[in-house]
């Protein structure tokens, strides 16, 4: 398979190609026309690519609370999964997806730092971290760099855990403020009923997004309880 981005088309002005790409820039459809991937849907999907679309919004001035959540690595080994890191708000009882701070091939103190990094510049007053990856050792790794935790005990799967999440993009509750392409497609592939099929090994930026949005909402059935370290 042969693919071409629209800015590597010499025979292009180069004011189309600015104008198209600040008009679909981020969107479905420019990844597919100007980026020249293939977009599809997942049978099944929690999110299928038309409810990514539709759950954008502006990012609003204020918000009352700003989290991170995390989904640590199973090891430091370069071709371990990613260490999901996204950050999430709640203004006026809407939820906003705020970044995507994930990383890939570092040691505890560097995906650890990057949390860091992601709570000071987003202000956030707490960072939620999966603990079945290493236990307690999460929690002092993050405490480590000056980071105020709580532990999330998962009892059920991904998709499992992820369905009451996704319930509120369907209702408008929960959007995205911005474009973030890898977690969004790691989201598309998250299976209703348990499953998942996505560009990666495992969705933990997903993952890291349900933690957040789950200690921004309120009380979810078929969520894991979290804990206060």
């Amino acid at each position: 398979m042969t693919r071409g981005r629209t800015s590597d088309n010499l025979n292009l002005d180069q004011r189309f190609i600015d104008v198209m790409t600040a008009t679909y820039g981020g969107t479905r459809i420019g990844r597919q026309e100007l980026d020249g991937e293939l977009i599809t849907d997942v049978e099944g999907s929690l999110w299928p690519r038309a409810l990514i679309e539709r759950s954008r919004a502006r990012m609003p001035d204020m918000f009352d609370r700003i989290v991170v959540g995390v989904d640590p690595p199973g090891s430091d080994k370069k071709t371990s999964d990613a260490c999901g890191i996204v950050v999430a708000g709640r203004s006026d009882g809407r939820l906003f997806v705020l970044g995507d701070e994930s990383c890939q091939g570092l040691s505890p103190d560097g995906w650890a730092r990057r949390v860091e990094a992601a709570v000071t510049r987003w202000n956030a007053d707490i960072v939620i971290a999966e603990a079945n990856n290493g236990g307690a050792m999460v929690g002092e790794v993050l405490r480590h760099v000056g980071v105020r935790v709580k532990l999330a005990h998962a009892h059920r799967g991904k998709s499992a855990r992820a369905e009451p999440i996704a319930f509120q993009f369907e209702n408008g509750s929960a959007v995205f403020a911005g474009s973030f392409p890898e977690l969004e497609d790691e989201l598309s592939g998250l299976i209703a009923g348990g499953g998942y099929e996505g560009p990666t090994k495992s969705p933990d930026r997903a993952d890291a997004m349900v933690w957040a949005l789950h200690e921004l909402s309120p009380t979810l059935s078929g969520l894991p309880r979290v804990t206060r370290l």
